[in-house]
């Protein structure tokens, strides 16, 4: 007897979020759906077969067990079965042979419809994944990131259970009803009307008994949020070093067990929710047979039908096959629905158009120099808020560029226009005399290389991170890479040499060494351009000499530019950038800026002459 949740403990209510988000179904979105059906079309014609046969079969059976009964009380059937012992066993084996056969057959069914959702998901999948490399940067710094990983995960996985059970519960169930019904019609048309007239009446306390669960249900979700909520928040690296210093331990402990408590309880009334609708819903399954036995009972006995004892037990048996069937095509709606919210949902991400893409005439980027050239641009994230104001400098091939000023003055931006990562407003950038608009991306790309102060390493050996940028390099050119980075000594005195674990998010090393390392993976790419923005600006001063004295050799030997808040890892630039309000406001050398008495020689005081920026700081203050 199914649940309250129907076939499979699913529920079969839907929230009031979905019922304010029900999606709108169209022609539009149905073909796009079956549109993921039609390479597996004949795949799934066999599957629709096996379905329609396994059903026919399984109820074979019971009407067989009509006849078992008509012979055990002494009837002869006539034709092939005839009557007695003979009769008995070929009637056992028919009805052994069709339920294996609608066994064999279901299995089947099932490995196919499997095999059909799987694919379909695998496809999905890559289109999605495909696709969100594509999306810029404004869709990963403005989206949600749980909401991309459950519409990469969850929803694709919910698309599966559509195909292996919406689409194929409402055949199957459709296709058991008919021949159910028609079996009973064919036996007695009174029985059979009495039958149906029984069998809504099944359906409520399912329905009653769900509610009651489903809201309890949500409760208890609600709850278990809150529960891992608190696991997240104790428990995290970060989490637990607070607790401890501020000495929270039993605090915390109190509220985890107090709504660990309210889940225990809520859980507890879940699987009580319903008794009383279970007590009345069995009743009501009795109800329906013993009806037939009565109304069957009174045209035998009074009205000498030509009913038998074989004919009840044969509807009694149909009727019982009755009640899933309906229950589920009763409540098919709400599945359908949300699945088809899953594919609207998914259809979402998939009908976001690239901000940053290839042109179609766009060409590849061919022995690269690196120069680069800002031609009165002007950038905004919003449309509202301008970040960069009418920006124009030029690199030369060879020589390096810093660019300084306060935070937030928009530096990151400026280096972030290079590559693509965002596109101007209004003006242009161009690598070697072409607009990088006109270039392919991945050969653009693929002359640049950065050094951002936030260093990622994935969580593999230091050789993983290096290959990253150049699988396919020696072990020669890897080990070249990492003397320049200042970083082979700390690599050979390791045990495992290149093969040492970095740690998640590359926490097993210090800042220093983790910085070192993404400039060695950045020199094994070979890029014609280097940008290192604000590469050393989270370092101690040890580390940042380490990694100073491993970027000035490189930007003598390539175009460079460094964004940096500390001057002293600026100074062998050959120009200086001064941007104050998404301006350049200055430019020219160390000396020539420090002469000039304007925003650079402010910054340059702050750092360089401490005692006078404190003297500043104390005539500025008021009196007491």
């Amino acid at each position: 007897m199914p649940g309250p949740g129907g076939p499979g403990g699913r529920n079969h209510f839907l929230t009031d979020e979905e019922k304010q988000n029900t999606p709108k179904i169209t022609k539009a979105l149905l073909r796009r759906v079956f549109a993921y059906l039609e390479p597996y079309w004949k795949q799934l014609a066999l599957v629709l077969c096996c379905i329609a046969v396994s059903s026919v079969c399984s109820l074979f059976p019971s009407i067989l067990t009509g006849h078992i009964i008509d012979v055990l009380t002494g009837k002869d059937l006539g034709g092939w079965f005839g009557a007695g012992l003979s009769a008995l066993i070929r009637l056992i084996l028919l009805s052994l042979t069709l339920h294996l056969a609608s066994n064999l057959i279901g299995i089947g069914e099932s490995y196919l419809n499997n095999w059909i959702a799987q694919h379909i998901s695998f496809d999905m999948r890559n289109q999605m994944y495909r696709h969100l490399q594509k999306m810029s940067q404004r869709f990963f710094t403005s989206a949600n990131q749980g909401d991309i990983i459950t519409r990469m995960t969850s929803d694709i996985s919910g698309v599966e259970s559509v195909v292996t059970n919406t689409f194929t519960s409402i055949l199957s169930n459709t296709i058991t009803l008919i021949v159910a019904v028609a079996a009973m019609f064919q036996k007695n048309w009174i029985l059979a009307l009495v039958g149906i007239a029984v069998v809504p009446l099944f359906t409520l306390p399912t329905r009653m008994a769900g509610k009651k669960r489903w809201k309890l249900a949500g409760e208890a979700q609600a709850c278990n949020d809150e529960i891992n909520g608190i696991l997240n928040e104790t428990l995290s690296v970060s989490g637990q070093l607070l607790v401890k210093l501020f000495g929270r331990e039993e605090a915390e402990y109190a509220r985890y067990e107090e709504a660990n408590g309210r889940m225990i309880k809520l859980n507890i009334r879940e699987k009580m929710a319903g008794r009383w609708f279970f007590m009345l819903l069995s009743t009501l399954t009795t109800i329906g047979p013993m009806l037939l036995y009565l109304v069957g009972g009174i045209l035998i006995m009074r009205h000498d039908s030509s009913l038998s004892v074989g004919d009840i037990t044969v509807l009694v048996a149909l009727l019982g096959r009755m009640y899933g069937p309906v229950n589920s095509l009763l409540n098919i709606q709400v599945d359908w629905i949300r699945s088809m919210a899953m594919f609207t949902r998914i259809f979402e991400y998939y009908d976001m158009k690239p901000e940053i893409d290839d042109r179609p005439d766009a060409r590849e980027l061919r022995d690269a120099k690196g120069e680069i050239v800002f031609d009165h641009v002007d950038f905004t994230y919003d449309g509202e808020r301008m970040i960069l104001k009418d920006i124009s400098f030029q690199l030369r091939s060879g020589d390096c560029v810093a660019i300084v000023g306060p935070s937030g003055s928009g530096k990151s931006t400026i280096v972030n226009l290079i590559p693509r990562l965002w596109d101007p407003s209004a003006g242009k950038v161009t690598f070697d005399g072409t607009d990088v608009r006109d270039l392919t991306l991945h050969s653009l790309r693929d002359e640049i290389g950065v050094v951002t102060q936030e260093t990622y390493l994935f969580n593999g050996t230091i050789r993983q991170n290096l290959l990253y940028a150049k699988p396919d390099a020696t072990e020669e050119e890897m080990i070249a890479v990492c003397k320049k980075a200042n970083i082979y000594d700390f690599i050979s005195s390791q045990p495992e040499g290149l093969d040492t674990m970095v740690g998640n998010r590359g926490l097993k090393l210090s800042g220093g060494e983790k910085q070192r390392i993404s400039i060695a993976r950045v020199l094994l790419k070979d890029p014609a351009l280097l940008i290192f923005d604000e590469a050393t600006s989270a370092l101690d001063s040890i580390s940042e000499a380490a990694i100073q004295a491993a970027i000035n050799p490189l930007i003598e030997e390539r175009t460079s530019i460094l964004i940096a808040h500390r001057l002293s890892t600026i100074l062998a630039a050959d120009e200086i950038l001064v941007v104050r309000d998404g301006r350049i406001v200055e430019h020219g050398t160390h000396e020539e800026l420090v002469r000039a008495g304007g925003t650079y020689q402010e910054l340059y005081e702050t750092q360089f002459n401490p005692d006078r920026e404190k003297a500043a700081q104390t005539e500025a203050a008021p009196l007491s």
